[in-house]
This record gives C-alpha cells, sequence and structure tokens, in this order.
C-alpha cells in the first residue's frame, strides 16, 4: 500500500487504477459494472451494512473515476448513496443542561423552537430552529452544542447544506471547488472527477496514429509528495507512461512573477490570479474587486500557453494538488491551452495501473525553473517572488502584500480591502491552507511538506527569476 493520509484515499486511488487498467486494456465498455467486483471481491462487507452497499457506492466511485455527470459543471460530486452515516446536525442540548430555572435559552429564541420536560431539560424542536446559535450563547452551562458534519466544517465559503435524505447538497453558485469537503468527508460521499481517462486516450494515441508530443506540466508541490521514491524517479516515471517532456509548472511562477510585479508597479494594487479557487470566490463574492484580479494567467496556464505557441503538435497536462485546477481549464481563457488536469492520487494510480514502481526507476532531471517559482507552492511564497521581481526589473514600488493562508484569511482581508481598511497593496490569496502544499489532491498533507518545497528551491540551478525566463529566449 502507497502512502496516503486516509484510507478513503487509498479507497479512491484504487478504483481509479482499476479504471486506468481497463482503459489501457480496451475493456472499459463491457467491464466497468463489474470493476466494483474488483475492488469488493468477497460476500462479506467491510465499510457498510452489506457487500451490496458496498458495490453500489463503488459504482458510483467508478463513473466518477469516468469523469462523472456531465451535466453538472462542478468537478465536485455528492455521491448521495454514500452519504447517510453522518447526523443531520444542527444545535441539540447535550446531558450538561442542568434544567435550571433560569431559562434563558427560552428567552432568547424568537422562533419558540425551545421546550422543557418534567426535569426542566430543555429540547430543542427542529422543524422550528433556525440555528441561530443564540440559546447556545447564553446557556450558563455551555449545555447546547452545533453539530456540524466534516464536510460543513471543511467548507468556509457555505456551500454545503442537507438535503431532504440527509445528503449533503452542493451550492454551485457559492462552491469554489477547493476540494476541503473532498478531504474531509470521512465516508468518502464527497469526490471530484476525474479526467484520468481523457489523459490515457492522449497517451495512446501518441503512440499511435495521432502525431503529437504530450507535455506533463508538473507543480512544484511535487516536492512533497511521493515521499517513498526520489523526485527524479517520478519524472522518469512520466517519461515511461508516455509523455515527452517534463516541465514545471513553477516555470510559469517565475513568468508570471516577473510580470505580476510589473503590473503591480503600474496599478498600485492587485490581488493574485494563481489560485483558481481563490479568483472564484472573488467572482462570487466581492464583485467590486474583480478589476483588481492580475490580468495574467496562473503558472500552469502561462507555462501551457508557452508550449503551445512554440510547438505545432502537441498537448499539455498539469499534475499537481489541486481539484480547483479542474474547474480552471473550463474557462474559455485557459482552455486553449491546457487538455487536462491530474491530482497527485490520479497520477499515483496511473503509475500503478502500468505497474510501474517508480523505486526501480533511474533518476530523471527536473531543472527549469528559479528558487522563486518553486516555492509557489507554499503559502507567502508568491510574495517573496512578487518582491523579487520588484527588485530584479529595478521597479520604484514598495511592496505591502497580504498573505492569505486559506479561504478564510482570504475573506478578511477582501473584506477589510473593499471597506477601505486593508493596509496592504498586493493580496495573495490561497484557498487551501498552506498552499497549494494543503491541496485535497496531495498524497500527504502537513507541516513538513512547506520545508520540502523551500528545499527543493534551493536546489534550483537558476537562481534569479530573470535567469529562469531568459532561458524561454
Amino acid at each position: 500500500m502507497r502512502k496516503f493520509d486516509t484510507k478513503v484515499q487509498h479507497l479512491k486511488y484504487k478504483v481509479l487504477r482499476e479504471v486506468a487498467k481497463e482503459a489501457w486494456a480496451d475493456r472499459l465498455p463491457e467491464t466497468a459494472i463489474d470493476i466494483p467486483k474488483t475492488i469488493v471481491p468477497g460476500k462479506t462487507p467491510t465499510m457498510r451494512c452489506c457487500v451490496y452497499k458496498e458495490r453500489a457506492i463503488l459504482a458510483e466511485r467508478v463513473k466518477l473515476a469516468m469523469g462523472g455527470n456531465k451535466s453538472n459543471p462542478n468537478v465536485i460530486e455528492v455521491i448521495d448513496i454514500a452519504c447517510d452515516e453522518c447526523p443531520m446536525g444542527g444545535y441539540e442540548v447535550t446531558q450538561a443542561c442542568r434544567g435550571c430555572l433560569a431559562h434563558r435559552c427560552e428567552d432568547v429564541c424568537r422562533f419558540g423552537a425551545i421546550t422543557f420536560d418534567q426535569n426542566h431539560v430543555a429540547h430543542i424542536d427542529k422543524t422550528k430552529c433556525r440555528e441561530c446559535g443564540a440559546c447556545s450563547k447564553v446557556c450558563p452551562y455551555s449545555a447546547i452544542h452545533n453539530y456540524k458534519r466534516p464536510c460543513e466544517t471543511a467548507c468556509k465559503v457555505k456551500a454545503i447544506s442537507m438535503g431532504e435524505d440527509k445528503q449533503a447538497c452542493i451550492d454551485n453558485s457559492k462552491c469554489i471547488s477547493c476540494g476541503a469537503c473532498v478531504y474531509q468527508c470521512p465516508f468518502g460521499a464527497i469526490s471530484d472527477k476525474s479526467f484520468i481517462l481523457n489523459v490515457i486516450d492522449m497517451l495512446k494515441g501518441s503512440h499511435g496514429n495521432r502525431n503529437y508530443k504530450i507535455y506533463a506540466i508538473v507543480a512544484p508541490s511535487i516536492s512533497s509528495q511521493f515521499t517513498y521514491a526520489k523526485l527524479g524517479q517520478v519524472i522518469t516515471g512520466l517519461r515511461k507512461l508516455g509523455f515527452h517532456t517534463v516541465i514545471e509548472a513553477a516555470l510559469g511562477a517565475d513568468m508570471v512573477a516577473q510580470a505580476e510585479s510589473k503590473e503591480l508597479a503600474e496599478k498600485g494594487f492587485l490581488t493574485s490570479s494563481c489560485c483558481p479557487a481563490f479568483v472564484d470566490y472573488i467572482h462570487k463574492n466581492f464583485p467590486n474587486l474583480v478589476p483588481f484580479v492580475s490580468h495574467n494567467l496562473s503558472p500552469m496556464a502561462t507555462i501551457a500557453k508557452y508550449i503551445k505557441e512554440h510547438e505545432t503538435a502537441c498537448k499539455t497536462v498539469f499534475i499537481g494538488p489541486c481539484t480547483a485546477k479542474k474547474m480552471e481549464v473550463q474557462k474559455e481563457s485557459v482552455k486553449p491551452y491546457v487538455d487536462a488536469v491530474l491530482t497527485f492520487e490520479e497520477l499515483q494510480a496511473l503509475f500503478d495501473s502500468r505497474e510501474i514502481d517508480i523505486t526501480t526507476l533511474e533518476e530523471g532531471v527536473l531543472d527549469n525553473a528559479s528558487y522563486f517559482g518553486r516555492i509557489f507552492a507554499r503559502c507567502g511564497g508568491l510574495s517573496d517572488a512578487v518582491a523579487e521581481g520588484l527588485r530584479e526589473q529595478g521597479l520604484d514600488f514598495l511592496l505591502k502584500p497580504c498573505s492569505c493562508d486559506g479561504i478564510e484569511q482570504c475573506k478578511i482581508a477582501l473584506l477589510q480591502k473593499s471597506k477601505g481598511k486593508l493596509d496592504a497593496n498586493f493580496i495573495e490569496g490561497m484557498a487551501c491552507v498552506g498552499g497549494c502544499i494543503g491541496g485535497a489532491g496531495c498524497l500527504t498533507h502537513g507541516e513538513k511538506s512547506k520545508a520540502d518545497v523551500d528545499k527543493y528551491g534551493r536546489e534550483a540551478l537558476e537562481k534569479t527569476i530573470a535567469d529562469a525566463v531568459s532561458m524561454l529566449k
């Protein structure tokens, strides 16, 4: 078993691996319905009440691994049948209630939702409760607790609610596809769609009649993943899969840092455009700040655009930790340049579907970017790179960055800016805590990832942004 943070991730990986195996063998249309049996072969349930429910849920996972519901534009979907084990949640009276005489909870409730039994113990009528939390605030014993489902707690943009059948429902008008709910759901009932079949189709075609090269664009956060092998072995593994060349998205980050620092000096205030979930959040919640979003494409799209403009017959696949990137590539401004997105979870499944043990491979070389491009992977890295871009270009501009670690910090900074109370001229927004190294598609998460990224950055041969970008000319 490879290293995954949770057993849910491992289950998701197994489904992706089996789907990929069938796709490579051109057996998918006939055997997809039987894939759950290869993952749960016996008759004894291991996760659910019966093996039949397990297989029914796994069949839904297979559908997501094959691209999910085409009519749903969101890349994050709920598996309804798997989402029935969590309590409805909301405010409930715990055993800490002492049956006091004050009844402050009753007095403060404007909806008449609180009643008492013969022992003066409070009870909440869920049909009347509006989840305002007033009762919880005034209880002297802290006996009224708000029980939220893990997905609701994880979703900081309040895009998740509960449906009539107790399943989670995602409001696409609020969702920013960050994948926080995907990672936190303990039942794996929320997942991101996979486009692994599109990538396999491209790779198979590149060896057949189709005359094109496939470029793998890897996110700098790859340095903190695949900890059981060396990074150079991962690069060789990608080439063994059929990718023509492996290029760092960090090189696109160098290009963005150079251009964005110049744009900032010209305009006086910017918000970053690198994190698609952050940009989406601005569009949906702070439309008045949209004009201040940097006009630069993300590092992924920037380097992909360069490749497409300099290579006549090619396709590009971005590989990283981000589920929101799967939404970004659907944008008209990005679609021409990036053909597909894979997460690190999906790449691991792809390796194993071809029985490629990367630990046995020789080390390839990945050295395209500078230190500053590589540290984009962690919170604060973009601001450091912009400061370097200003310095290298001799731009006389006093940078006052505000690096936002997670969407909650992003909300605070954007709210302050909209009210004219933010003493900063550059907002670096990272929707995931820690930055890209905290993305939902990571194999592993944790504080160590930040150190890995910084170490990876220091290993770069190109020490300045200008040196890295000049290699393209």
